[in-house]
């Protein structure tokens, strides 16, 4: 007995500790004869109150575990909690819910986020009217505040620049005051010193208000503005990219808009699952030549595990001149 209370006591920390938890995720789509594999065993923890990016290429997986978190689509298989909440045992009216008040989406598109014959201060309030929420109007200028566009409250979306449209739509998705904010490539579709500025708002809110934030893209330069990078390849967390110094040493990288390495400001580190298995970055295996090969030889040295290729005799077997 006293095991299944520390087993339950320790979920329980996990979800006062975490606001996403998620536990060899599997999405298989399937179309006529063809199933594609989105997710394939994808394990990955978001403390709460954290500020964290995901990145990897297209068709990594990146966007099918956003849509997850969102409660856009469900997985085949594994374990999903946000908040405490087991999604995969929602009902239809829990993700209703749980999509009105848990979550805010801001998404690449502006034409899904605003309404274009709306104000903007009318877009904000757009939320709380579904959600029947008093205070609407007070509520949407103080978000335009947040966002730094009280100035802007009367105007409609074509009379609004890019990165404007861009901080409605964050303004928007904060309308209910959700625990977990997700961005989808946020700044994909303005110029780079406007990314950077809302990179830089996405850093304020959630050191004024504690909210969770989660950036999805393919730009790994964004590690810059966040504490946490996760990289995913081949429907898995490959590695992660940890900040290492304080933040506010590096404020003004983002005027100047330098292009350093994340190295210089991140360390790296390969990310294992609870069975033992990783992914290697692809430039190390280019580097060995162990690219497309199945095999390496792998010896414990001095405290390290050594990852070299195989030799000539291990591959293949020789065949001698003739």
């Amino acid at each position: 007995m006293s095991d299944e209370l520390n087993v339950v006591r320790e979920l329980n920390e996990a979800a006062e500790n975490n606001m996403i938890v998620c536990e060899n995720l599997v999405k298989i789509y399937k179309t006529h004869d063809i199933e594609v594999v989105a997710l394939q065993g994808l394990d990955l923890t978001v403390a709460r109150g954290e500020l964290m990016a995901i990145i990897g290429n297209s068709g990594s997986g990146k966007s099918t575990l956003l849509n997850m978190l969102g409660g856009l689509d469900k997985p085949s298989a594994g374990s999903l909690t946000v908040d405490g909440k087991n999604l995969l045992k929602f009902t239809d009216h829990d993700m209703i819910s749980y999509k009105r008040d848990t979550v805010g989406f801001v998404w690449q598109n502006n034409a899904r986020n605003l309404i274009p014959y709306l104000s903007a201060v009318e877009n904000i309030e757009l939320p709380m009217i579904i959600s029947s929420r008093r205070k609407k109007r007070a509520r949407a200028l103080e978000l335009l505040e947040q966002v730094g566009l009280s100035n802007r409250k009367n105007s409609k979306l074509a009379q609004l620049s890019g990165g404007e449209q861009q901080r409605i739509a964050i303004a928007i998705a904060l309308a209910n005051s959700p625990k977990l904010l997700l961005a989808d490539e946020p700044t994909g579709a303005v110029d780079t010193k406007t990314a950077a500025h809302i990179l830089e708002l996405f850093r304020k809110l959630n050191r004024e208000t504690g909210i969770t934030i989660v950036i999805v893209t393919h730009d790994r330069m964004i590690s810059k503005h966040v504490d946490r990078v996760v990289a995913i390849r081949d429907g898995r967390t490959s590695s992660e990219f940890l900040i290492r110094s304080d933040y506010a040493k590096r404020i003004g990288e983002i005027d100047s808009l330098s292009r350093s390495e994340d190295n210089e400001t991140h360390d790296e580190y390969a990310v294992m699952d609870k069975t033992g298995r990783l992914q290697i970055p692809r430039d190390y295996l280019d580097t060995l030549g162990l690219t497309g090969k199945n095999k390496v030889r792998v010896e414990l040295e001095d405290g390290r595990i050594v990852l070299t290729p195989p030799k000539l005799d291990e591959e293949q077997h020789e065949t001698p001149d003739a």
